[in-house]
C-alpha cells in the first residue's frame, strides 16, 4: 500500500517515518521547499529522540521519500493522510482549519479512484464530513473513502507511542475504509493493540476529550499543590497515594508550572469553543484554561517575591525553555510566560536549554543564552528550574553555588530532595512541598 503524508510537521513526519518502518511505501509532502531539502539530506527539522535513525534506515531501504510535488505524490496514494497544522484561531480559540480545507481541495483534483482520505490533524467535530463535502464538490466523480485517525503522540516519546500505543482510534463510514485502516495498523494488531473503530464524530471528540481530561488532571494537582503549601503537606505524597487508585491513575499528577506545548493549550481552547458553539459549555475545561494561564504567571511572581522590593537590576538564571524534556518545542511553554514578566520587573535573564534555545530566541528578546546550567547561574540571585531535563537532575550544586551571586533555588519540577539542597546552604523552594 502506498501512503502519502501531507505535512511534515511533528505529526506528519513522525507518522510517515513510522509507517515506513512498518514496511509501507511512504511519500511525505510539504509546500516548504527548504524543509523538504533538509529532509532529503537526512536533516530533521525537529528534535525527537530516535527519529533520525528510523528516517535514515527507511530512506536507504527505498520506502520513504520527501517531495513538494503534491499532485504527483497524491496520484499514487492508496491512503492519503492530511497532517497539516491546525493552530488556534485568534479571537475565539477554535482550530484554524484553512490548511485542512486547502489540502482537501488539492486532493480532490489529484487522487486516484478508490483512495482513502485520512485526517490525522487534530480537528474539531464535523471536520471530516466537511473534508468529504469539499472533495465531492471539487470532483463529483471521484470514488473515495474518508477516515478520521487522531494521533496521541507525546513529544519526546513519539516513536514509542506510535509503535506501542495504548490504543488506535479510527473513525470510518464504510467497509472499504475500515479494511484499509486495519491493513495499515495490522503490525499493531499482531501485538494485540486495541484498535477502536467509531463513527467520524466520535473519533474527533475522543482526541479532544482525552487531551482535555489530561489537562484537567494537571491543573487539579497544581491546585492541590497550592493547598499543600498552605497546610504543610507534600503534594508528591498526595499524588502518589491518589494515583494508586486505579480509577485515577498516577500519570499527569505531577505538580509544576503549568502545561504548554503544541497540544494541550490549543486543544483545550478548541474543545471549549466547540462546547460554546453547540450550546454545551465545557465549564471544567474553560476553568482549566484560566487556571493554567494564571499558574504560569504565579511562577514568575514567586521569583519576584523571593527577590523582594529591590529586585530591579538583579539576575535570574532560568534552566529550561522547552515545554517538556526531550523536545525542542517551546510553544506556550511556561518559560515563555515567566521570562517576560521578570523582564518587565527589570530583571536580567540568563537561560539555558539543551535543545530549545534556537526555537526560543526569536520569541524572547534581551535574554542572555548560555552554554550550560552553570553559565546560566553566573551572577544570579535565583536559579529557577523550569523544565526537568535529565542533565538538571544531577547538577553539581556546590559548583552552581559558586557561580551564583545569591543562594536561592526555585525548583518548579520537584526534581531535588529539599533536605539535600538545603544541607548545602541553599534557600530552596519547590512546588507543593514544605
Amino acid at each position: 500500500m502506498n501512503v502519502v503524508m501531507i505535512g511534515t510537521g511533528y505529526v506528519g513526519l513522525v507518522s510517515g517515518v513510522c509507517f515506513s518502518e512498518f514496511g509501507f511505501n511512504v511519500t511525505c509532502v510539504d509546500v516548504d521547499q527548504s524543509k523538504i531539502d533538509q529532509l532529503n539530506q537526512g536533516k530533521i527539522p525537529i528534535f525527537e529522540p530516535g527519529l533520525d535513525t528510523l528516517l535514515e534506515r527507511n530512506v536507504e531501504a527505498g520506502r520513504l521519500s520527501f517531495t513538494t510535488d503534491f499532485d504527483s505524490a497524491v496520484s499514487q496514494g492508496d491512503a492519503i493522510f492530511i497532517a497539516v497544522g491546525t493552530p488556534s484561531r485568534r479571537g475565539d480559540g477554535e482550530a484554524d482549519l484553512q490548511y485542512v480545507w486547502a489540502a482537501a481541495r488539492q486532493i480532490a483534483n489529484a487522487a486516484k479512484p478508490g483512495a482513502l482520505i485520512v485526517t490525522k490533524s487534530t480537528v474539531v467535530v464535523g471536520t471530516n464530513r466537511k473534508v468529504a463535502e469539499i472533495i465531492r464538490k471539487e470532483n463529483p466523480d471521484l470514488d473515495f473513502s474518508i477516515a478520521s485517525n487522531p494521533e496521541f503522540l507525546r513529544e519526546g516519546s513519539a516513536i514509542e507511542d506510535f509503535m506501542r500505543p495504548d490504543r488506535v482510534v479510527v473513525g470510518v463510514e464504510d467497509e472499504r475504509a475500515e479494511t484499509m485502516m486495519r491493513s495499515l495498523y495490522r503490525p499493531l494488531f499482531l501485538r494485540e493493540t486495541p484498535i477502536v473503530f467509531t463513527g467520524l464524530e466520535d473519533a474527533e471528540l475522543i482526541k479532544y476529550a482525552a487531551n482535555a481530561f489530561l489537562a484537567v488532571k494537571i491543573s487539579f494537582i497544581n491546585e492541590v499543590a497550592d493547598l499543600c503549601e498552605k497546610v504543610g503537606g507534600n503534594v508528591q505524597q498526595v499524588a502518589s497515594a491518589i494515583g494508586l487508585d486505579n480509577r485515577i491513575g498516577g500519570k499527569f499528577l505531577h505538580a509544576g508550572p503549568g502545561f504548554g506545548g503544541s497540544c494541550f493549550p490549543k486543544d483545550t481552547r478548541a474543545f471549549a469553543s466547540t462546547g460554546q458553539k453547540f450550546e454545551a459549555p465545557q465549564r471544567l475545561v474553560e476553568t482549566v484554561i484560566e487556571v493554567n494561564e494564571a499558574r504560569k504567571a504565579d511562577m514568575a511572581h514567586r521569583i519576584l517575591k523571593k527577590l523582594g522590593e529591590d529586585a530591579k537590576g538583579k539576575t535570574v538564571g532560568i534552566l529550561g525553555v522547552a515545554f517538556k524534556p526531550n523536545t525542542d518545542d517551546v510553544r506556550e511553554s511556561p518559560s515563555l510566560a515567566i521570562i517576560p514578566i521578570l523582564q518587565e520587573a527589570g530583571l536580567h535573564i540568563r537561560a539555558h536549554d539543551p535543545e530549545g534555545m534556537e526555537q526560543a530566541k526569536p520569541q524572547l528578546d534581551g535574554v542572555t543564552w548560555c552554554d550550560n546550567a552553570y553559565d546560566a547561574a553566573q551572577g544570579a540571585e535565583i536559579v529557577a528550574i523550569v523544565t526537568e531535563w535529565n542533565e538538571y537532575r544531577a547538577l553539581d550544586l556546590s559548583r552552581l553555588k559558586e557561580e551564583m551571586a545569591g543562594k536561592t533555588i526555585i525548583d518548579m519540577r520537584n526534581i531535588y530532595r529539599p533536605q539535600d539542597v538545603r544541607a548545602l546552604g541553599f534557600d530552596y523552594s519547590s512546588i507543593g512541598r514544605a
